[in-house]
């Protein structure tokens, strides 16, 4: 994680694919097809991005708003879509940069991939799918990290980023949608819809298909004495959930921003401006005062015409990614001053099967010519049916440390003696943090905030998604290890240069070994064993903390895709890029939406959390800031305030 410091001086320094159907409006492609002046300029046109420029143009019918995306519009095909064959396989979804970090010394010298969108929807319309919020105690620790950074008084334009602050956002941000009847008594699926709002087309579903051998974890889950939970997204996320997918309830079509907050407003918003193949370059102050706001954008086209500016008459607002944001930050100037100055970033197999399983369809019958043909025409039904209805898993377990192992206190003892160690190099931080004492500060914040989160009993540590029998990967979801984001001085444009640093903390190395231990106990369950389950990987043979370290080192995945925090929301004191309101410290008119901002990484895949907190800021700055309401935003706090909720 980055957590740039002060502000310094760095160097003075569209075409459409019209692949989305009903797509039209202001799409532009060039400079001169602008307007001179926006009320709103928003860079990146992803997730977050596109849901603060619908609700920004909802609002405000007669303000501006600019949106300069990369990428183009293009359709974006469901993670497990026709024709694959290969259920869990990668590739042929929308634009994306694949970015791999340097190699991981603590990982035998291992790299990390993480996948971008590089397309109007950014990485909604690339990954895969898995639609989950974090717990209740993820989203009152950011709250908790904010300290006093406050942009004003409660009640009078506070943000309040705890679970009761954020839940009425989540639930504004998208639709559920139940399963048929007959879907429910085929799989039994469970769900509370005292949860979800319904009122913005991001879909929510759950498939009305399963793997056959689906109920072989989930009986194995069971018999390990995991909690059946009703519903794991009203903030209560603990035991074995029931997860949906972002994929339209009738025809099983990815659901994300480029079609709800873009395809399906753009032609009655003339208001709504989209500035496709184009780079923001970076922001300018006027003679390099930061409190002259808004900052001019600096535009690059990517055809390799000549830069050129836009203004912004209230805000500038960068959504361009974790990865893209701290580039913009730093080619700007803004980030780690030393850097600037001398401007010169585990996945477990456990069982398999000796036998013959007595279940079907299994993943492998997609090599079957017969079956896919028939899985291919079942999708396109109306409503779609069968296995490419699945994307990539409806199911996972979410477990606390303490419900993993007996010697956890251990761990947390640990974890709290670190944080307070009076030497900032036992830290285990990048060196650059040394040179910033904020950085070192916030870091000590986060630390005690996370060992209350792993203590907590009702607090996940594991995650372990599936959609088969046969295997189990465990996720850890809080890990201690920091790494940095530093812009390519070889390539300014390009994205950063990452160094995950994945377990240079080595308490993430004993949390990974217990999470595996825990893991490998479901092969010894009735269900498994009735199967004649035997563990393939790491093997029996391995049983010492050592030995299983050793197997992690070498397999882990070292990224599961979600990245976050590389312009954190904290106190400048603690090292922070934005405040409450996600507006840059000390830098008039400019705010971040996107996942850069979170403090610390919830327990849950992002793209809810990107949607939720592009609608909290959105009601923020229409509500707020404008004195005027954004849509349905302020009939949701209205309620959640008569409850006793909300902000």
């Amino acid at each position: 994680m980055l957590l740039p410091s002060p502000l310094t001086s760095l160097l003075a320094v569209l075409q459409l694919t019209s692949a989305v159907q009903g797509t039209s409006g202001n799409v532009e492609h060039h400079h001169a097809q602008l307007l001179d002046t926006y009320d709103f300029v928003i860079a990146g046109g992803g997730t977050a991005g596109l849901t603060v420029a619908d609700r920004l143009t909802e609002a405000f019918p007669d303000k501006s708003v600019l949106v300069v995306e990369y990428g183009e519009v293009e359709y974006a095909p469901g993670v497990f879509d026709p024709p694959k064959t290969a259920w869990g396989a990668t590739g042929g979804l929308a634009s994306s940069w694949v970015l791999s970090s340097t190699p991981s010394p603590e990982f035998n010298n291992n790299t990390a991939t993480v996948v971008v969108g590089k397309v109007v929807g950014g990485s909604s319309a690339v990954n895969g799918m898995f639609f989950d919020r974090g717990s209740r105690h993820d989203y009152d620790t950011w709250n908790r990290l904010q300290d006093d950074d406050r942009s004003a008084k409660p009640g009078k334009g506070a943000i309040d980023w705890s679970w009761n602050g954020i839940y009425p956002f989540f639930k504004k941000s998208a639709t559920f949608t139940p399963p048929p009847a007959a879907v429910v008594s085929m799989y039994n699926y469970t769900w509370d819809m005292s949860a979800f709002g319904n009122s913005t087309p991001i879909y929510a579903s759950l498939p009305p298909f399963l793997w056959g051998d689906h109920y072989i974890s989930r009986n194995a889950w069971k018999e390990m004495g995991i909690w059946m939970s009703q519903e794991c997204a009203d903030g209560n996320k603990e035991g074995l959930c029931w997860t949906p997918i972002s994929e339209h309830p009738t025809t099983a079509r990815r659901s994300y921003s480029g079609l709800a907050h873009y395809a399906d407003v753009i032609a009655k918003r003339p208001n709504y401006h989209l500035l496709v193949k184009h780079q923001v370059a970076r922001v300018v102050y006027s003679k390099g005062n930061t409190k002259s706001g808004p900052p001019v954008v600096e535009v690059r086209p990517l055809d390799g015409s000549q830069l050129f500016n836009v203004s912004a008459k209230n805000e500038v607002i960068l959504s361009t990614g974790v990865f893209g944001t701290p580039a913009v930050l730093q080619r700007s100037g803004i980030g780690p001053a030393a850097f600037l100055e001398s401007a010169k970033i585990p996945l477990l197999t456990v069982p398999q099967d000796s036998k013959p399983l007595p279940f079907y369809p299994l993943p492998s019958e997609m090599l079957n010519e017969t079956f896919t043909a028939q899985a291919t025409a079942a999708f396109n039904e109306t409503p779609a049916q069968g296995p490419y209805t699945l994307a990539m898993s409806s199911s996972s377990i979410w477990v606390p440390l303490p419900n993993i192992s007996v010697t956890y206190s251990t761990i947390i003892d640990d974890i709290r003696r670190l944080a307070n160690a009076s030497d900032p190099s036992s830290l285990h931080l990048p060196p650059a943090y040394g040179l910033e004492p904020t950085l070192v500060a916030g870091y000590r914040a986060q630390l005690l905030a996370l060992a209350d989160l792993l203590a907590n009993p009702r607090s996940p540590s594991l995650e372990s998604a599936f959609a088969t029998g046969t295997h189990a990967s465990a996720v850890l979801l809080h890990p201690l290890s920091r790494g940095t984001a530093r812009l390519n001085l070889t390539h300014p444009f390009e994205l950063p240069i990452l160094d995950y640093r994945s377990a240079s903390n080595p308490i993430d190395m004993a949390l990974h070994v217990a999470h595996t231990r825990y893991l490998r106990r479901m092969v010894h369950t009735a269900s498994m064993q009735a199967l004649g389950a035997v563990e393939v990987d790491p093997g029996e043979a391995r049983q010492t903390d050592a030995e299983l370290a050793a197997f992690v080192r070498q397999t882990a995945i070292q990224s599961y895709m979600h990245p976050c925090c590389t312009a954190a929301m904290l106190p400048r004191a603690r090292g922070g890029v934005v405040g409450a309101d996600l507006k840059v410290h000390g830098a008039a008119g400019l705010r971040v939406v996107d996942m850069s901002v979170l403090p610390m990484l919830p327990g849950a895949h992002l793209s809810w959390t990107a949607y939720a907190v592009g609608e909290k800021v959105s009601f923020h700055v229409c509500f707020v800031k404008m004195a005027l309401t954004c849509g349905q935003a302020a009939d949701i706090i209205i309620r959640e305030r008569s409850k006793g909720k909300g902000e």
